[in-house]
């Protein structure tokens, strides 16, 4: 037997175009990583969408509930900032909005893990315990991280009380206080008025409303370092997941 026959892969396979100056150490790794799609386009698209228009939310919020003194730049009659600002935070409302319902939508009609965000499986003891598990890995405690297809047990947790959750109490809030500008009778009195009513005035629906803002932005804070986190030192693709759609796993160990 040739010392050649003893290699994994011959030079052939070395030169294929598809691993260029690859060494039998590369092609092993490339056995090692597998893929598994997960989020379709939908999820990707909403994601993405909805980041945006959140984070266009987070920002016209804070100036109008605290204007800059630079905002007084002439009369009200020759400058419409605010009027823009204004605008811009309704118009990412609304796109938010249609874009929750639309992503309602696709959880009944998508894949499984399309699913997830509504809802948290409390009744599995094992789910609690990698919830636990998690919470150790985040806080440098476990050696090595699990494998996760979708969103691991503590990120789940997340996004259905910061998300699912949190983001239905911003848009009837919001569409709330949107109402006092349409009037009674309009649809956004219909649909959401009953909130300023629940709350007992809109001065304390505008202060909930603005400390639920305070909520998304430490959660869109700790979502992106968990994530580029998650990328770094996990062994499955993150950031990328939601680019494309399909999780890569870097090794083959359970």
């Amino acid at each position: 037997m040739s010392e050649q026959d003893t290699l994994p892969y011959s030079q052939a396979d070395l030169a294929v175009p598809l691993t260029g100056d690859a060494t039998a150490e590369d092609l092993e790794s490339l056995h090692d990583q597998t893929s598994i799609f997960v989020y379709e386009w939908p999820v990707r698209v909403w994601h993405w969408v909805n980041a945006l228009a959140i984070t266009i939310l987070c920002v016209t919020g804070w100036f109008i509930a605290s204007p800059l003194p630079s905002m007084q730049i002439a009369e009200a009659t020759h400058q419409f900032v605010m009027g823009y600002i204004r605008f811009a935070h309704f118009a990412a409302g609304m796109i938010v909005t249609v874009g929750f319902f639309g992503r309602i939508y696709w959880a009944f009609v998508g894949n499984h893990h399309a699913k997830q965000l509504f809802y948290i499986p409390v009744w599995r003891k094992r789910w609690w315990k990698e919830v636990v598990t998690e919470l150790r890995w985040y806080a440098f405690l476990e050696k090595e991280p699990k494998k996760y297809v979708g969103h691991n047990p503590l990120a789940q947790m997340a996004m259905f009380f910061f998300m699912t959750l949190g983001l239905s109490f911003m848009v009837l809030t919001g569409w709330a206080l949107y109402s006092e500008g349409t009037g009674q009778g309009s649809f956004a009195d219909t649909m959401a008025g009953w909130v300023l009513t629940l709350f007992g005035n809109s001065q304390i629906v505008h202060s909930v409303h603005h400390l639920g803002m305070w909520f998304i932005v430490v959660f869109m804070i700790v979502h992106i370092y968990a994530a580029i986190r998650e990328d770094i030192l996990s062994r499955q693709s993150m950031v990328s997941t939601m680019i494309s759609g399909t999780r890569s796993f870097k090794d083959r160990r359970p």
